[in-house]
């Protein structure tokens, strides 16, 4: 089955799409831009719910769900948030269908328009910030923690499967503080958040940055993000966590009275990650032979592949293999036991190495009689034979390993594809000839920012944190510049 693919080196776009429908995780949906997310593919997104879910609960945070509906006025309110998501926005004008009289079918209902048109949520500040108003009366109720898992819709022209669609599903954090200090602390705390999930459970290597005053989150006064490296050099924000200083408090009144009695206005951040992190997952391990999933991440960790002869040995196989099954269970691990009679083992290793299953177990006549397993690992395609009574020692090493292992290619990877230039011709060259992230300095404006970007398609992926002063010159204006910034190409 993986056999079938692209590769990569020939063409990674269709590559990516050919092993999101083969591998059986998505497919498009008779609503343009539209997916429909398959049980393998959602089982996926439910296991990075789970560590995620976990993670924003760990540190405060509580979840709790708003409307899919926000009235246009509410959008109004905060000019930059309504500029940025205008073009975007998905809108419900009448709220009645009938029967048209001339017996052509279902029209809308002309009589039945609404008074003020609905917005289909493209982000929830502005119905979040109007419930908080309600919510929030004294420094007694801060800071406010909530977190909602859903689903929001941005209209976009050209998509692709998991990566940019018009509806798409995620998670989304608002918070409301006393003090300015707190909120940005939070924002910069959510940031580290997705990048322990990130490097720990997707063991994607990401750098934590702040993006640039024109790559901002509309309304916000800093957007702090993760960005990663795929594999064919371009880059991917894998999730944002947004300062949002007042605004959206000033927009809908949200005030607090003080410990001394005066009224002021909370402090606010919001931030979120994707579904696209599926993407983001499939582009930095796989291979030209299908997934490479991480063991945290796998709705299967380990496959068992019986091969047999006739129903008696299938029967043998079963037995040895039921007490093994209930062990790895028992210890959190996820296994199948594929004793299917409808394909060949052949078809089997086919198909859950392109599935990237981590481990895979074959059993057949002479492993019963020799007490051991074949046992497999995707992310290296090696094979070994394991005696039965070690098995379960191995099969933990092995997970433990590969997470290891595909992570720190994955770092390798990345740390040889980071270029310091210092020259635009230069830029231009790594660009088009290497790719990856270009580290170099820029003289802070939007000018010279945009320039850049209408000349070679690249943009400014992040400002690192964490990193030193380093003063030079722009490479395009020569002016002076205190630090390096990171350029690439980007999904």
């Amino acid at each position: 089955m993986g056999k079938n693919l692209t590769k990569r080196s020939e063409d990674y776009s269709k590559w990516y799409n050919e092993l999101v429908v083969k591998a059986d995780l998505a497919e498009n949906s008779g609503v343009r831009g539209c997916m429909v997310i398959k049980p393998y593919g959602f089982a996926i997104w439910e296991k990075m719910q789970a560590a995620l879910d976990k993670m924003f609960k760990e540190t405060g945070h509580e979840n709790a769900y708003f409307p899919l509906f926000i009235p246009k006025s509410y959008l109004s309110k905060e000019a930059s948030h309504v500029e940025g998501f205008a073009k975007e926005c998905a809108v419900v004008t009448h709220y009645r269908l009938k029967n048209a009289e001339d017996g052509s079918g279902i029209i809308v209902d002309p009589d039945a328009k609404l008074e003020e048109e609905l917005i289909v949520r493209p982000t929830s500040e502005t119905i979040i910030w109007d419930t908080y108003r309600r919510w929030i009366q004294s420094y007694r109720d801060l800071p406010l923690l909530i977190n909602q898992w859903a689903n929001v819709v941005r209209w976009e022209m050209r998509t692709r499967l998991f990566l940019r669609t018009a509806e798409f599903l995620w998670q989304e954090g608002h918070t409301a503080h006393a003090t300015e200090a707190e909120a940005i602390e939070e924002a910069e705390k959510m940031m580290r958040v997705y990048a322990e999930f990130a490097e720990e459970h997707m063991a994607m290597p990401v750098i934590q940055g702040v993006k640039t005053e024109s790559e901002r989150f509309a309304g916000a006064i800093e957007t702090y993000c993760i960005e990663a490296l795929m594999q064919d050099g371009k880059a991917l924000q894998a999730g944002t966590s947004h300062f949002l200083g007042q605004n959206f408090a000033k927009a809908f009144d949200v005030k607090f009275a003080n410990k001394e009695g005066k009224q002021e206005h909370v402090w606010a951040t919001s931030w979120g990650v994707s579904t696209r992190l599926v993407g983001a997952l499939i582009m930095s391990h796989s291979d030209d032979n299908g997934l490479v999933l991480p063991p945290k991440l796998a709705p299967i960790q380990v496959v068992i592949v019986p091969i047999y002869k006739g129903m008696e040995q299938l029967d043998a196989i079963s037995e040895k293999v039921a007490p093994l099954v209930k062990e790895l269970r028992a210890k959190g691990i996820s296994v199948k036991f594929d004793n299917r009679d409808t394909h060949k083992p052949g078809f089997k290793f086919n198909e859950y190495e392109l599935k990237g299953v981590p481990v895979r177990l074959a059993i057949g006549k002479r492993d019963l009689e020799n007490g051991t397993y074949e046992v497999a690992r995707r992310d290296t395609l090696t094979k070994e034979i394991v005696p039965m009574d070690d098995v379960v020692a191995k099969i933990e090493f092995l997970l433990e390993d590969i997470q290891k292992n595909i992570y720190q290619k994955a770092h390798s990877f990345r740390e040889d594809n980071i270029t310091e230039v210092d020259t635009y011709e230069e830029f231009k060259k790594v660009l088009e000839e290497k790719g990856g992230f270009i580290s170099a300095h820029w003289d802070g404006t939007n000018e010279t920012e945009e320039k850049i970007k209408e000349e070679t398609k690249a943009t400014i992926r992040c400002i690192p944190l964490g990193t030193e002063n380093n003063e030079g010159k722009c490479m395009v204006t020569g002016k002076l510049s205190s630090k390096r910034v990171l350029f690439a190409k980007a999904y």
